[in-house]
């Protein structure tokens, strides 16, 4: 299972993860302020930087804005708008790492694809059920990468029907827990297999809302392609989900050990390696007199041993030397040799 991203960009299980930086509103509408979370992720090694393509006028009802009054000037402060997304993209275009943004709006979508040239199309978990959203945005042939916080497995295929309904090919299914932090008791990370099972046309990646690295790091062992997780440039910030991202020091050891548990993960083959089968003979027993042995004496269960190094007779041999004759003096401990024996 693998996707092709607008870039040509391959996500599957054989690649190594795709890490997502989720910038969310840590960059406080401060172009300058995101640009060096950019490079932060850049030089951690991430492969990609993710914003939000919000405004008060896409993400809120007006009943809501009357019931909470301040919600609007909170949007309208920590959100970026069209030229300022637009010069961030290049930005991360001219540094060389990828560009994304998860839009609210069809209008958005647009912007996103013909402007900034992303390489797919990032869906909330709110828009999961969002049918005639997702139509549109299968109909772009975009890549997409869909979190799939607070739905259950039928509204999950659900929204695969939809988007392949609608011509769809590229989809990436992301597990999420839609709460800010959750608990990893919480986070059921056996739902990336159970996902893989029901979606064996999708790669299935994890977006991550736990405190730390350990939980979305661990993902990559049971199977994520993608990893997605909010960073920030300073936590101790008052701000909306900031005090749950990662800053650098952490960003550049997720990043890193991501890597690393990718490799460790080799394949299904039990291959003994050259380098193991060197350790054989350092570390497995050989078989060893127990005793100081004479000539004519027979081996048995109390006058043969078995020590390191593995050099010579295999104690896995042991059965088939019980009862043969020793034909000279063995010292005790010394290695036995088949030549010492009739």
């Amino acid at each position: 299972m693998q996707i092709e991203l607008n870039n040509k960009k391959i996500i599957s299980e054989n690649h190594e993860p795709y890490f997502i930086a989720e910038m969310n509103t840590s960059h406080f509408g401060d172009v300058a302020k995101a640009k060096k979370m950019v490079d932060m992720v850049k030089e951690c090694g991430g492969d990609c930087v993710k914003f939000q393509s919000w405004s008060e006028d896409t993400l809120y009802s007006n009943e809501y804005y009357k019931e909470n009054p301040i919600a609007k000037r909170f949007v309208k402060k920590l959100s970026l708008n069209e030229q300022q997304l637009k010069e961030l993209s290049e930005y991360a275009r001219d540094i060389g790492i990828d560009f994304a943004s998860t839009p609210y709006s069809t209008q958005e979508v647009d912007f996103l694809l013909n402007e900034c040239r992303v390489p797919f199309i990032k869906v909330a978990s709110m828009d999961i059920n969002n049918y005639p959203y997702l139509r549109y945005l299968a109909k772009t042939q975009s890549a997409i990468i869909l979190s799939t916080g607070m739905a259950d497995i039928e509204e999950i295929e659900k929204a695969v029907e939809v988007l392949e309904s609608a011509g769809a090919k590229n989809i990436c299914l992301l597990h999420c827990v839609s709460i800010y932090p959750v608990d990893p008791e919480f986070v059921n990370l056996n739902n990336i297999k159970l996902l893989k099972t029901a979606f064996t046309r999708q790669p299935i990646g994890y977006s991550d809302h736990t405190l730390g690295i350990e939980v979305g790091t661990a993902s990559v062992a049971r199977g994520a392609c993608v990893i997605e997780k909010h960073v920030t440039l300073d936590k101790t910030i008052i701000g909306m989900d900031n005090q749950m991202a990662i800053e650098r020091d952490e960003l550049r050891q997720m990043v890193s050990s991501i890597k690393k548990v990718f490799k460790s993960l080799g394949n299904s083959q039990r291959v003994v390696s050259n380098d193991e089968l060197v350790q054989r003979k350092k570390m497995r027993r050989s078989l060893i007199a127990n005793t100081d042995l004479q000539a004519g004496d027979i081996l048995t269960e109390n006058n043969l041993g078995a020590k390191r190094p593995g050099t010579g007779i295999s104690v896995s041999d042991w059965d088939s030397y019980l009862g043969k004759k020793v034909n000279k003096k063995v010292d005790k401990d010394s290695l036995l040799s088949p030549h010492d024996l009739d």
